[in-house]
């Protein structure tokens, strides 16, 4: 129950509509997402081992994107697919290479797909023939430059990196403009399902099936899928891609989530799924993303 003030009866001040005044919070955070919705441009938070920070992403046909020119990032770095990763299981250190463990999944992959599918050679022409309809699909692209995502650790730079009218992917949106003159650092509230924690994947895929947390799994796989198609990181996008052994879990968390018959079926999936193989898959995919971050402070 609110609190109520003493009366005052003999106070000229006038009396204060509580609920006017929520009325008018309320208002102002519809006001604040309308912007977003309305320029169809979305914040993004995204945590990762090396920290947490803001960035943005937006939706549109493929046809209406230029992609993100990653030449400059890969003569910088021509060893970026060849960095290590280390992991620790059952308290043996194991050094894997990021692109060994990559190529792995990529080659046991291919081999299930061929084993299952008679006439994927036909479906891949099928494919290459419907370029009008790949041309309208919907596809990610993020505040990012030459290959590498834009991270910042404030909203406050985010703002003023967006207002500074530097180069960026995003700046080819017809709403970028509009978006550079009224973005307001408090604006930048990112809603729950833009919120990713990437930070969080390997080491709970390491605590075993019980402990697995589906909503931050498949969350991750959806970022990751995100990222690695608007920055041009082939590997992970070969690592999660449809029929691929991570893609398997995937699909399995969300059997699993649904309830019902379907979710029983997704459980017992789930229990095939060995964890440490699913931990180092994610651990390299963490990695990649993590080595293509450009951090703004």
């Amino acid at each position: 129950m609110a609190r109520q003030s003493p009366q005052r009866p003999d106070s000229d001040e006038p009396e204060v509509d509580d609920s006017a005044a929520s009325g008018t919070a309320a208002e102002s955070d519809e006001v604040d997402r309308a912007l977003w919705a309305e320029l169809r441009i979305d914040p993004v938070e995204i945590a990762l081992p090396a920290g947490t920070g803001y960035t943005l992403r937006a939706y549109r046909p493929a046809r209406e994107l230029t992609p993100t020119d990653v030449e400059e990032r890969d003569q910088d770095d021509p060893f970026l697919a060849r960095r290590q990763v280390v992991a620790e299981e059952d308290d043996d250190e194991v050094v894997i290479l990021d692109e060994e463990v990559a190529q792995e999944f990529a080659e046991s992959d291919r081999e299930e797909r061929n084993a299952r599918e008679d006439s994927g050679d036909d479906a891949e022409a099928s494919s290459t023939e419907s370029t009008d309809d790949a041309g309208d699909e919907e596809v990610p692209v993020f505040l990012s430059h030459k290959g590498r995502l834009l991270l910042f650790k404030t909203t406050e730079s985010l703002v003023s990196f967006v207002r500074s009218g530097a180069p960026n992917d995003l700046s080819q949106l017809d709403s970028w403009g509009e978006l550079s003159e009224r973005v307001e650092p408090s604006d930048v509230t990112p809603l729950d399902e833009d919120t990713y924690e990437l930070d969080l994947v390997v080491e709970n895929l390491r605590g075993g099936h019980d402990a697995w947390d589906s909503a931050l799994l498949i969350e991750a796989g959806e970022v990751a899928r995100d990222l690695s198609y608007a920055l041009r990181v082939p590997a992970v996008l070969d690592m999660l891609s449809a029929g691929s052994s991570l893609d398997d879990l995937d699909e399995a968390l969300r059997a699993a989530a649904s309830g019902g018959i379907g979710g029983f079926r997704g459980r017992r999936r789930l229990k095939k799924i060995g964890a440490q193989t699913a931990s180092l898959g994610w651990r390299t995919i963490v990695g990649k993303i993590s080595a293509v971050v450009d951090w703004r402070d």
